[in-house]
């Protein structure tokens, strides 16, 4: 389903119902964080990519202006040497919070969680925890439903080379894929998957419970600036029906 030029579609993919989430040189279709105030650092455009810039004063994610249900979505990706970065969707919540008073809690949920709860955060800068999530295991690596469902083999490219990648979300099933081959495929609701949210968050927590029930089904789309360099193109979208 490659398209002859990056950032473009096939006249198969759009008579498929494929539409373009990225042109290739604005942001079009996104949140700019560039125009808000204070005026955000943590993406850019550059060859022909959607860029997240490594250790911005603000971090933060990019969201899509439109809300999806079901979809099925593909997009190319790299990352830097050591790199980190993610896709996000059936996004419940948003809310700031200050990585700075990271020192204050144990670890960073607990940081998140009392945010979630007391919301109190304000748009400002915090700092930046650096972490290598692929060396924790396959809960982690490329491809995986984060911390709950696992990859089932690694198919990343090296460093430095785009990846294919392709997500479809119908109700609570998914499936990953990553450079042709199925990495990841289950329920968001099963219930290996909200035990490893509960031992992550706590069922108390009011981030698990958005994980566990998702009561929003139209939510968009994230990219994850994780404070290293990471690169998106060939960003397409295929909205299902119900």
């Amino acid at each position: 389903m490659q398209a002859a030029d990056p950032n473009t579609l096939t006249p198969e993919e759009k008579a498929a119902g494929w539409k373009l989430l990225f042109d290739g040189k604005s942001m079009k279709g996104w949140n700019d964080i560039r125009k808000q105030t204070p005026p955000g650092d943590s993406w850019t455009i550059e060859d022909a990519c959607l860029k997240s810039v490594p250790h911005p004063k603000l971090r933060e994610d990019l969201f899509t202006a439109a809300k999806y249900a079901d979809f099925e979505l593909a997009f190319e990706w790299k990352v830097s040497p050591g790199g980190n970065s993610g896709l996000k969707y059936r996004i419940q919540d948003r809310f700031w919070l200050d990585e700075k008073r990271i020192k204050e809690y144990k670890k960073f949920e607990e940081l998140a969680n009392a945010y979630a709860t007391k919301r109190d955060g304000t748009r400002s800068a915090g700092t930046q925890e650096g972490h290598r999530d692929a060396q924790r295991g396959a809960y982690y690596q490329a491809g995986a439903l984060y911390g709950m469902v696992p990859a089932a083999q690694a198919a990343a490219k090296p460093v430095g080379e785009f990846n294919q990648a392709r997500v479809l979300v119908k109700g609570k099933h998914f499936e990953h894929w990553l450079n042709g081959i199925k990495v990841a495929e289950g329920e968001m609701d099963a219930p290996a998957a909200l035990a490893k949210t509960a031992d992550r968050w706590t069922k108390e927590s009011p981030i698990y419970k958005a994980l566990a029930n998702q009561p929003d089904k139209l939510c968009p789309i994230a990219l994850q600036n994780h404070g290293d360099a990471a690169w998106f193109r060939s960003i397409k979208i295929r909205p299902l029906k119900n």
